[in-house]
């Protein structure tokens, strides 16, 4: 997969691919407009996202189309900054069968994001400089 990415404005940075902007600002705080999410954040949501993914593709193979929801907790160190921990809370409806509780965290651990930070690609950063 390719990404373009752009700098519509301010610290404003667009990511274009498979037909979809994906649009990222700061906050006031870092010198943005708060226009969207930070990368970061984004980052965070990707996470959420795709464990949301694999709790309704779980349930809905199940007949339960209703009543789920799952929460995302980053825990950050206090000296520096960095996430240490990530809590993926998912609420489950009432009368949800026990016997499935388990399965729905493995697969939730099966959330393609989730794997890919277990076994992170390496990232290789190149230049080039545009010929005058």
């Amino acid at each position: 997969m390719e990404m373009k990415v752009s700098f519509p404005g301010n610290v404003s940075v667009d990511a274009e691919f498979a037909g979809f902007t994906v649009h990222t600002d700061q906050p006031l705080s870092s010198g943005g407009d708060a226009s969207g999410p930070s990368p970061f954040q984004l980052f965070l949501a990707s996470i959420a996202t795709c464990a949301g993914f694999y709790v309704l593709s779980f349930l809905k193979k199940r007949g339960i189309e209703e009543g789920a929801s799952v929460t995302l907790t980053s825990v950050s160190d206090p000296d520096t900054g960095m996430v240490i921990d990530v809590l993926i809370d998912v609420s489950l409806p009432a009368g949800f069968p026990e016997k499935y509780r388990e399965a729905v965290v493995r697969a939730v651990n099966q959330c393609t994001v989730k794997r890919h930070l277990a076994q992170p690609p390496t990232i290789t950063v190149r230049t080039a400089v545009a010929e005058a």
